[in-house]
């Protein structure tokens, strides 16, 4: 069976730092990109940063651009999201997710974050608060 596992929630400062994981089984680890989604309450689930698969890059939301980072740990099989300067709209439920080879397609000659839709596996979410 293939899986994905969040875990690194928490409650965290704002201004604070946390990090998340998203460790995989029972996939490709290297043919799959890995996204994390949030959703805060009365709000739509937002992407917010993915690492592609097949050697591919990271690519960040507007609103956490410069503030998290995404990596992939190839012998763990797991991708950590370093979540730094967190505001308060940062909080939510946190889930990762498997998505084939690349997070992005070309629209309009921009690179376009792939819909929720083309991704194969979810974890179950992992809950951060922010609170002083």
């Amino acid at each position: 069976q293939s899986h994905v596992v969040e875990s690194g929630g928490g409650l965290v400062q704002p201004g604070g730092s946390l990090t998340l994981s998203c460790a995989t089984s029972g996939l490709n680890f290297d043919y799959y990109g890995i996204g994390w989604f949030r959703q805060a309450p009365g709000r739509e689930r937002e992407w917010v940063a993915c690492i592609s698969g097949s050697g591919g890059g990271p690519g960040y939301a507007d609103s956490v651009k410069g503030r998290f980072t995404i990596s992939r740990d190839t012998t763990k099989k797991t991708v950590n999201m370093e979540m730094s300067s967190v505001q308060a709209d940062d909080a939510g439920v946190y889930t990762c997710a498997a998505v084939p080879r690349t997070c992005f397609v070309v629209v309009r000659g921009i690179k376009t974050p792939k819909a929720a839709s083309e991704y194969e596996h979810w974890g179950q979410g992992t809950q951060v608060t922010v609170s002083s």
